[in-house]
């Protein structure tokens, strides 16, 4: 069976185009504002951005045809994203940012008639915001969704629903959150969640403050935010009741590669600021990139940038092939999260001390590379479950063998 690498022409147009209305239209504003959107301008800065998004014919190309996105499958996705991804601003532009480009893509999958109509359409349309509210303070849900504690108990003619939540990208402005609350069981059970949907202006929805991280380029910044007696009709329930963490896996692995596209734009740039340098820069006798040391950091690059590229492709064939792709979204982050954080590393290296200041964008872009080993997902899990999966089907294939 041949492979075949190659993307449809008018995808590879669409990368092209997305280039260009990046270093003409984006580019510029994320440098003037040292890649801080809420300097930028927040919302009015992706009011701005999305419309020219749009004449450029480039706007939400990952939603559904019928509300005005493009459609594009994962796998057509990437080298669309990574265009975008040059620019930190530029998934904020072309409306792929987390966390609206994976609530998209879950509604479109799990969302009813009624939901589609009042909650995708404005969110695909760019007309609104919207945030995935899972992850809590300790002792609740963070890096083990099970530990979950915030409670939805039932009322007449719907739900009330309590707790806090800390990391919600997007809270501040949202115009509607996706809540992940506990409907039966305890914390510490596995399953017992359900998923809501709640607009932001909802009574007992309150903002307490913003996280502040190194990364600064996520509109909406990062929330901590509490849920006081929230009452959500169940027509507004989110799927099926009790199977919040099913319809979770609709959202987690595909938005875990778009996550991997939109960071390898960024790696991608930071190593071509580098190589630029060096290529320029004289020293010891010539220039920087004809000395050896520099050529390996050059390579290594180039090395894990390729094999980033290769594990993404590949998770997102899966993911078009109708699997789950628990094994491959999960390398192809844990991988491309290490690698793009090794090519900024490195890149700020080989620049030496503009690397380390504000006349590059390297150490910018770093904070930003950073915490994509922590967002969905932090490594050590993921690198947990890849070992328990593998070893599961050692098990299986022994006792198999021991049977037969």
């Amino acid at each position: 069976m041949p492979i075949d690498l190659s993307y449809r022409p008018e995808v590879s147009e669409l990368a092209v185009t997305t280039t260009k209305f990046i270093a003409e239209h984006v580019l510029p504003v994320e440098e003037r504002f040292a890649g801080d959107i809420t300097a930028a301008g927040g919302d009015d800065c992706r009011r701005e951005l999305n419309a020219e998004a749009r004449k450029a014919g480039i706007f939400a190309p990952h939603a559904p045809e019928e509300f005005g996105g493009l459609g594009l499958s994962m796998s057509d996705r990437v080298p669309v994203f990574e265009a975008a991804g040059a620019s930190t601003f530029g998934p904020v532009a072309l409306h792929i940012g987390a966390p609206d480009e994976g609530n998209i893509h879950m509604l479109a999958h799990v969302a009813d008639d009624r939901q589609r109509h009042e909650y995708l359409a404005p969110l695909a349309a760019g007309d609104v915001r919207s945030a995935f509210a899972m992850t809590e303070p300790s002792p609740g849900a963070g890096a083990d969704p099970n530990a979950l504690s915030t409670i939805a108990a039932r009322v007449d003619g719907g739900w009330r629903i309590n707790g806090r939540k800390r990391f919600i990208t997007g809270a501040d402005g949202a115009g509607f959150f996706i809540i992940m609350a506990r409907t039966s069981g305890d914390p510490g059970d596995r399953g017992g969640a359900t998923m809501f949907l709640a607009p932001g202006t909802a009574p007992g929805i309150t903002i307490d403050r913003h996280v502040h991280t190194v990364d600064k380029s996520m509109i909406g910044g990062h929330c901590e935010m509490t849920f006081t007696d929230v009452f959500v009709p169940d027509e507004d329930v989110l799927g099926a009741v009790d199977e919040g963490y099913r319809y979770a896996q609709v959202r987690l692995g595909p938005a875990r590669m778009t996550h991997v596209m939109r960071w390898m734009g960024s790696a991608v740039r930071a190593h071509e600021v580098a190589l630029r340098y060096v290529d320029e820069r004289q020293g010891f006798g010539g220039r920087l990139g004809d000395l050896g040391m520099i050529q390996q950091m050059v390579a290594d690059n180039e090395i894990d940038l390729a094999a980033a590229r290769s594990l993404l492709v590949r998770a997102c064939w899966e993911l078009d092939q109708g699997s789950n792709a628990s094994d491959a979204t999960s390398i192809a982050k844990t991988f491309g999260a290490e690698a793009f954080s090794r090519v900024a590393d490195r890149a700020i290296q080989m620049c030496g001390g503009l690397g380390v200041s504000e006349d590059l964008p390297l150490a910018r872009l770093a904070n930003e590379l950073r915490p994509f080993r922590i967002y969905d997902g932090p490594s050590e899990v993921h690198r947990w479950a890849i070992a328990k999966r593998a070893v599961g089907r050692a098990r299986k294939a022994r006792d198999e063998r021991t049977t037969a």
